[in-house]
């Protein structure tokens, strides 16, 4: 697999990023049900093309962030939020989801932010390793906040300084 390029999502990349989204679903990350069909769109009111990055390598998507805003409080304006992150399986492993991770940053830096968070699930070891990897702190944990599979899973929330 060649480099990953990331770029901003297109409109034309909904059907390529809804089924990405739905073949990397797992409890070890998702606290939503399995997705099923019908299936909507990937782009939506709650979800716009502007939030999320994709990377690219051989001339196909392989992996996406999405970035947002956790909070429509002017208050809370300088904080950008990973709100989605998601890498092909046999793209795993070959630095994407790091390319993203660092590409989300400078994202958000471009758009004033002084802060990144991110939630990730306390169970999900690989990610949370790779986010510490990546600079970002446990700031918070709230324990038992899911309930998935009938096992209660702590929500782990990390941020990331974007200033100094």
């Amino acid at each position: 697999m060649s480099e990953p390029q990331i770029r901003p999502a297109l409109r034309s990349d909904d059907g390529a990023l809804a089924a990405l989204d739905r073949e990397t679903w797992s409890p070890l990350h998702a606290v939503t049900p399995r997705p099923l069909p019908p299936f909507g769109p990937f782009f939506d009111a709650r979800h716009g093309v502007e939030e999320f990055l994709v990377a690219e390598a051989d001339d196909r998507i392989v992996g996406y962030v999405r970035v947002g805003r956790p909070t429509p409080l002017a208050s809370n304006a300088h904080v950008r939020q990973i709100q989605g992150l998601a890498v092909h399986e046999w793209a795993r492993g070959r630095g994407v989801a790091r390319a993203l991770l660092r590409a989300a940053a400078l994202h958000a830096r471009n758009q004033g932010a002084r802060r990144l968070t991110l939630r990730v699930l306390g169970h999900n070891t690989p990610a949370r390793r790779l986010y510490e990897a990546e600079g970002f702190v446990v700031e918070g944990i709230l324990p038992g906040e899911f309930c998935l599979e009938g096992e209660y899973v702590d929500d782990v929330v990390m941020g990331l300084a974007l200033t100094g």
